[in-house]
């Protein structure tokens, strides 16, 4: 890592002088004044290049590199976790926190992280992806792909 000082924000999240996480991609709840770049066709050229950010600037690489990447998808989904506890005001002393926004913003965070990190394993993300989808969707939706022809046994009428 470099000389940068680092400072430990709101959440306990470590930061450089520039505010950006150390050795982390910037998500949303860190910088609110950039407009959205990834468009759905966008979506893997995006990866791509936050994958090639953090591989240039990362203070780890090699075995260290993956796994702080994996753990850091665990950490977004936590924040997903606390955003949905934080919207329904579970905690008697913090009340309620969160909006769905912030739960929305958390998931999209979780997705990126998870789609960096797929990167980091292979450079054929897109396809990995792309065949694992299209197994889910068999599976769930059935040989058509179409909403309503499950493959599975129908599910259980709920109680009253």
């Amino acid at each position: 890592m470099t000389d940068e000082r680092l400072t430990r924000g709101r959440r306990g999240t470590v930061r450089g002088a520039t505010g950006a996480v150390a050795g982390c991609v910037p998500m949303s709840d860190q910088d609110t004044t950039t407009t959205p770049v990834a468009a759905p066709a966008d979506l893997w050229t995006s990866i791509d290049a936050l994958w090639t950010w953090l591989d240039t600037h990362g203070p780890y690489d090699g075995r260290e590199g993956l796994l702080l990447r994996m753990l850091k998808l665990s950490e977004e989904v936590g924040e997903a976790a606390q955003a949905v506890i934080g919207v329904m005001g579970q905690n008697p002393r913090k009340g309620t926190t969160h909006t769905w926004e912030d739960v929305q913003s958390e998931l999209c965070d979780v997705v990126i992280t998870a789609l960096v990190a797929l990167r980091t394993l292979t450079p054929d993300a897109r396809e990995v992806f792309d065949r694992h989808l299209a197994r889910v969707r068999e599976r769930s939706l059935g040989a058509a792909g179409a909403p309503g022809t499950q493959a599975g046994p129908p599910r259980p009428e709920p109680r009253a």
